[in-house]
């Protein structure tokens, strides 16, 4: 089994791998894409843009934040904070309340030694995820047998706070 198939075994019946985040497996074509990791923000000058990927954590959305919601991604490098303003989380809601691996565009806000990312635009690639698994190589297989274990969820979920 690759060692990507084994990672993903692992997230399905153990909730974590010790062999690997499955962030590395994808971090090669997403850097060539322009997309920063982690611990590549301490690079990334304040209010410039930026595109980044990654397992979402926390997903929180309290009375108090007047409608903005807080998600917590993490890669293979570490993990960042988002900021969702009301109105990027009301055009992107499915995106941001459904994804298990989301693609952010946004612009990185550093203030007072706390740096997070503000996002402008959500994306879903849960589905790099499902290719990981070694299920869907190409588009014409067809769907995996019921029963099958890697049929359960590639990620558990995240834990989101409402």
């Amino acid at each position: 089994m690759p060692l990507c198939e084994h990672v993903t075994a692992d997230y399905q019946t153990l909730r974590l791998s010790l062999k690997a985040h499955p962030m590395t497996f994808l971090r090669r074509n997403m850097t060539r894409q322009g997309y920063v990791g982690a611990s590549g923000l301490a690079g990334v000058a304040n209010g410039a843009a930026l595109r980044m990927a990654g397992i979402v954590l926390i997903r929180q959305r309290p009375g108090s934040a007047k409608g903005v919601c807080f998600i917590t991604l993490e890669d293979e490098t570490g993990s960042v904070n988002l900021v969702v303003w009301p109105k990027v989380f009301a055009t992107f809601r499915k995106v941001a309340m459904t994804a298990r691996l989301l693609e952010v565009h946004g612009h990185l806000q550093r203030s007072d030694g706390v740096t997070h990312v503000v996002a402008d635009w959500l994306g879903d690639r849960s589905d790099a995820l499902l290719r990981l698994s070694g299920e869907q190589q190409r588009g014409d297989l067809p769907a995996p047998r019921p029963g099958h274990p890697r049929q359960h969820r590639i990620l558990p979920r995240s834990r989101d706070f409402h």
